[in-house]
């Protein structure tokens, strides 16, 4: 496991009792690709579901044009309404891993403390489906969420975006294409560790070949997956990688948090100051001796306490509570 001379101590201590794969363990591939999802989706079924009143639906809807339906996993609160804010939630796993079901523990959470519907959707994965497959598929199902709002319970004008990595990078993507696009309206993005740049041009980039979680060749590898021969070339679109957007003006009020010690660390510090330059209302945190993931791998430490928290205040803020 590589670490760092500005790891967290109470993260480094919370390491030791987590098991980690190797590189060699948990070869990145195309071919073990399928086993390690499988493995994955194994994993997430062992889990407990987690005692709750909130009810938890599986609803198919249609995908992109002439493309294929695609899972949302819609979250309601016990207590039905109508005029309840709403977080479209894209999860994350470098493009190539993930479903909602990783999730499920905090749309729970949110849907029970905010009184917040909380929509998750069921992307396709690259390499099967590269881009823009499933970024398309994620604004399909935002779409079809604020077309429903009503049957949702849902007021259009409080619809949010987020996501965490890869789902961070793709909920960007997102909100720019309901911008270009004419809607749906966001009021706010929540952008988590987000992966929005293909050209790993970046220092941190280039700094963690080694990472606890996500390195530099893991990003290579995701991007590479998404976008073939085309990553790093001049012709990369913004709703692919966000960092590529030349103009950010009009896009919804955002919080975006990073791990010092990660891959993503300076995209996202260049990402939020053109934000500001451009006129978006941005919330930041660079979280200092963090890794990738590292508020879920050890929740309990304080500095991953202190990013839940951060963030379901930005939530809180943004819908009005």
């Amino acid at each position: 496991m590589a670490t760092h001379p500005n790891l967290d101590p109470e993260l480094k201590a919370g390491l030791a009792q987590v098991p980690i794969p190797t590189d060699d363990e948990f070869a990145l591939t195309y071919e073990a690709l399928p086993g390690q999802r499988a493995q994955m989706s194994a994993m997430m079924a062992a889990m407990p579901e987690p005692e709750t009143r909130v009810t938890v639906e599986n609803r198919t809807v249609p995908g992109p044009e002439g493309q294929p339906d695609i899972r949302l996993r819609i979250y309601q609160p016990e207590e039905r309404g109508e005029g309840r804010p709403a977080l479209y939630w894209i999860h994350g796993g470098g493009m190539i891993y993930g479903a909602p079901e990783m999730d499920d523990a905090m749309m729970i959470g949110y849907a029970e403390r905010l009184g917040l519907v909380g929509v998750s959707v069921d992307y396709r994965l690259a390499p099967e489906h590269p881009h823009p497959a499933p970024v398309e598929d994620c604004y399909a199902g935002l779409a079809w969420t604020a077309k429903n709002a009503a049957e949702l319970g849902i007021e259009p004008g409080r619809l949010m975006v987020g996501g965490a990595s890869a789902g961070g990078g793709l909920a960007a993507a997102t909100a720019l294409l309901a911008r270009d696009r004419g809607g749906p309206e966001l009021a706010f993005q929540l952008l988590i560790c987000p992966m929005l740049d293909d050209r790993n041009i970046t220092p941190s980039s280039h700094e963690f070949t080694e990472a606890v979680v996500w390195n530099r060749k893991a990003n290579l590898f995701g991007w590479t997956a998404l976008l073939g021969d085309r990553a790093g070339a001049d012709d990369v679109p913004p709703y692919a990688a966000p960092a590529r957007a030349t103009d950010l003006a009009g896009l919804p009020a955002t919080f975006v948090d990073v791990g010092e010690l990660e891959v993503f660390r300076d995209e996202c510090v260049d990402y939020v100051q053109r934000l500001v330059g451009a006129g978006v209302s941005t919330e930041f945190h660079l979280y200092p001796g963090a890794f990738h993931g590292s508020d879920m791998m050890v929740p309990d430490a304080a500095l991953s306490v202190r990013a839940r928290q951060a963030r379901e205040a930005a939530l809180k803020r943004a819908i009005g509570l």
